[in-house]
């Protein structure tokens, strides 16, 4: 016994399902924005590792991370370029691989950068000796605090 919501309920999932044009359209463009925030974010995370005289295993492990990661976001973000102007994502399974893989190297090139300025300012090498550091901001100091 077929009831007249059930019609609805299908229409609903389909929407679910298969967005439409408009939502698919917002979906590309905020794939883009997330590319472009990666790639600023990984430059700003790596650039004080490429000026370091010696890197420590986590920070050589945020720069190789990043050496493979930005080169696919930008090769996504011009993928996605073609995306929006024919309005649906691709479904190769080589930008599928890409998008992994940028994401991976992304997220773990964050992680291990993180890392590495955490074991740095552990040792103490930010201008400060080690177990001397008394201002809760770190090697922040305000007008009259820590000097």
């Amino acid at each position: 016994m077929e009831t007249d919501s059930q019609p609805d309920y299908q229409r609903l999932l389909d929407e679910m399902v298969e967005p439409g044009p408009a939502q698919a359209r917002e979906w590309l463009q905020q794939a883009n924005l997330t590319y472009s925030a990666l790639i600023a974010g990984g430059v700003l995370v790596v650039q004080p590792f490429l000026t370091a005289p010696s890197l420590d295993l986590s920070a050589a492990i945020s720069v190789v991370s990043f050496s493979v990661a930005i080169p696919l976001l930008a090769g996504l973000i011009l993928v996605n370029r073609e995306e929006i102007l024919r309005g649906r994502r691709t479904r190769s399974m080589l930008v599928t691989i890409g998008r992994a893989v940028a994401y991976a190297g992304a997220f773990t090139g964050l992680v291990a950068a993180f890392l590495a300025h955490r074991l740095v300012r552990r040792s103490g090498s930010f201008g400060q000796r080690a177990g001397r550091n008394r201002n809760p901001l770190g090697g922040l100091h305000s007008v009259g605090i820590g000097r």
